[in-house]
């Protein structure tokens, strides 16, 4: 079954054209993540499928139903946004039963669902403290189990993890992984983070200027990259992109090589002068320079590299890719 489908859909905000004939199927089950710059449209889509913005045209189905005439409070969706947005004055116990309440649930099925959600992320032993007594971690987790509770046809994630640092970043998004695959819920997220969108998605779904750049799977996206945008987008550190001409003579083709795929070597065909290097121990990234040109090499292992010197880069020829003068990829 489908959790979300998404059929031409656009908006406009006056004159100002924001989602441009977005298409795009959720199956139940989904993890979908949306990614891109800022900018680009990722929140504004988000909010059109929660019913918080109405959706200048086309067709939103969630759960088989047509929601475009659908309150927010009606869609089968839950939210979680990037600040809590939790009452300091109720309890953790409080935040989370609000919205079961407000539906007028039973006691006995908001005590259960409340449990259910608090052993689901460690947050038992909080129930009875208020949002000042927790730490951002906590408070976090306690807006996702507001959610959680509701029993959503779809969770919708806006950029959860922003206020972290970047050790609560990984732990939370960890948590956020588990929570998935416990539930097995539908889940639509936006992120400017490529390295959410890789470790978090079965979907990724890449924007730019309200458009949708390319769908797949992140590794089919990071190992097929449909144009420049995608394959400089995703990665870290970011793909090099350099004119054909510096490595073959009369190519006029962008030539791109991700930073892993150089190595160095005696006789490599590119001689570069370091720039900066930074050493992180497991890995050392050598941002280097060619004609003017700059160069970002990640080193497997430490290296004794050091700015104002030269290094032979190598690479294997299966590793580059092409793109042509509108930045289409070319096989």
């Amino acid at each position: 079954m489908t959790a979300l489908s998404l059929k031409n859909v656009n908006k406009s905000f006056g004159e100002v054209h924001v989602l441009k004939d977005i298409n795009l199927d959720v199956d139940e089950g989904e993890f979908v993540v949306f990614v891109g710059p800022s900018g680009c449209g990722k929140s504004t889509l988000l909010r059109v499928i929660a019913g918080l913005e109405d959706a200048s045209s086309g067709d939103i189905h969630i759960g088989g139903d047509h929601v475009n005439l659908t309150p927010p409070s009606k869609r089968g969706i839950a939210m979680v946004f990037q600040s809590y947005a939790l009452y300091p004055h109720l309890t953790v116990r409080g935040n989370m039963s609000l919205a079961l309440k407000q539906e007028r649930q039973p006691k006995s099925v908001i005590e259960e669902r409340v449990q259910k959600a608090s052993q689901m992320l460690d947050l038992g032993a909080y129930l009875d403290r208020y949002p000042s007594e927790l730490s951002g971690g906590q408070r976090q987790r306690v807006a996702i189990g507001r959610a959680i509770v509701r029993e959503p046809k779809l969770f919708l994630f806006d950029e959860p993890l922003s206020n972290l640092d970047a050790a609560l970043r990984m732990n939370t998004r960890i948590e956020i992984a588990n929570l998935h695959r416990q539930l097995g819920a539908s889940m639509a997220y936006v992120t400017h983070d490529q390295t959410e969108a890789m470790t978090l998605a079965d979907k990724i779904v890449v924007l730019r200027d309200g458009r949708v750049e390319q769908i797949g799977s992140p590794m089919e996206l990071y190992n097929n990259p449909a144009n420049q945008f995608v394959a400089g987008f995703l990665g870290a550190p970011s793909m090099n992109f350099f004119p054909g001409t510096l490595l073959t003579p009369g190519d006029t083709r962008t030539l791109g090589i991700r930073p892993e795929d150089l190595f160095v070597t005696d006789d490599g065909p590119l001689t570069v002068r370091v720039g900066h290097v930074e050493h992180l121990g497991g890995d050392t990234n050598v941002v280097a320079y060619a004609k003017d040109h700059q160069i970002t090499a990640r080193l497997f292992g430490q290296h004794d590299v050091r700015p104002g010197g030269d290094l032979r880069l190598g690479f294997r020829t299966d590793s580059t890719y092409a793109f042509d003068q509108h930045g289409a990829r070319v096989i």
